[in-house]
């Protein structure tokens, strides 16, 4: 990737393209997670802490079955990418889907801190039992799709595209696709809707409440794995601490993109990203979170309801 020494001259402009390149790459794993918090939020308004770890969970099942299929079952990386992909969002979505059972289903009509510290819980039961079943250090993957493509060369650095970048986007922006239209033109959507809007009343009306949210947590699980497969794909390592900050990015992005918004969430991670690739690259790399979570306070005191969100209408 690029190595850029601050105090050179030249290659300036070259140096912000691949960095937009990385913040993009970055964001859009940043997108996916936050797409599990905004749907959880917009149809009970609860922050599910443990989504960060939750996505940590899956990392760690892809890498375990990755290794399993090319080390000792001889299978060849893409293929085998994409087994452990699928059979990580399988496994997380039970995962999840087993959690909203026994943490939140029994407490979503107490009152509103009981659901939060139950999260927190099991945020922290996720991220221990991780560390005590494959302890507390890296573990890494063989280096996969690490072919370039060269944009400009010639100059003081070349600008390069690796394919697992390109990989990151396109699938970002085809799930946002796929599951936007679930949202706008399916049963499920209208039944999600339906339970955002008034979950008494839709449940009066016949809507299967309780399967309505079950299946948004199985979505926001399987979401989940789509993007700890990618970020152990593009950066090779995990470890059992990597569910907290990245799960935090993710639901500032929610929150500055506008909680309860698709396009919100990954336009909110999307700028997360970049935010981040480019403080980091300019300016002191330490300071990189606080720009980030600057830019939400600021956009939160003009736009209380982030860049896409919707004022909340107070029912009567």
């Amino acid at each position: 990737m690029l190595a850029f020494r601050r105090g050179e001259s030249g290659g300036a402009m070259e140096v912000f393209l691949q960095q937009l390149i990385n913040g993009v790459t970055l964001g859009s794993i940043y997108g996916l997670i936050a797409i599990g918090y905004t749907m959880v939020y917009g149809i009970i308004g609860m922050v599910n802490f443990a989504h960060g770890d939750v996505f940590m969970l899956s990392a760690f099942i892809a890498l375990l079955i990755l290794l399993l299929l090319t080390q000792m079952l001889g299978l060849g990386a893409a293929p085998a990418f994409i087994v452990a992909m699928g059979a990580s969002m399988a496994l997380t979505a039970l995962w999840n889907y087993a959690i909203e059972r026994v943490a939140y289903r029994r407490l979503r009509g107490s009152f509103r801190l009981a659901p939060l510290i139950s999260a927190i819980g099991m945020s922290t039961f996720l991220a221990n039992f991780v560390t005590v079943t494959q302890g507390p250090n890296n573990k890494s993957i063989p280096p996969m799709w690490d072919q370039v493509i060269t944009l400009t060369s010639g100059g003081a650095y070349d600008v390069t595209l690796s394919y697992r970048q390109i990989l990151i986007v396109a699938v970002t922006g085809v799930l946002l696709a796929a599951f936007w239209f679930v949202v706008q033109k399916t049963p499920l959507g209208r039944a999600q809707r339906a339970c955002e809007q008034d979950a008494k009343m839709a449940a009066l009306l016949g809507v299967d409440v309780n399967r309505t949210v079950a299946l948004t947590f199985v979505i926001g699980a399987a979401l989940a794995a789509v993007a700890g497969s990618l970020y152990l794909l593009q950066y090779g390592v995990v470890k059992s601490t990597d569910g907290f900050v990245p799960g935090v990015k993710a639901f500032t992005a929610a929150v500055l993109g506008g909680i309860g918004s698709l396009p919100g969430a990954v336009l909110g991670g999307l700028l997360i990203g970049l935010i981040e690739t480019l403080w980091g690259q300019y300016f002191s790399s330490d300071y990189k979170d606080v720009a980030a979570f600057s830019v939400l306070a600021v956009t939160l005191i003009f736009m209380p309801s982030g860049l896409m969100g919707r004022p909340d209408v107070e029912k009567v």
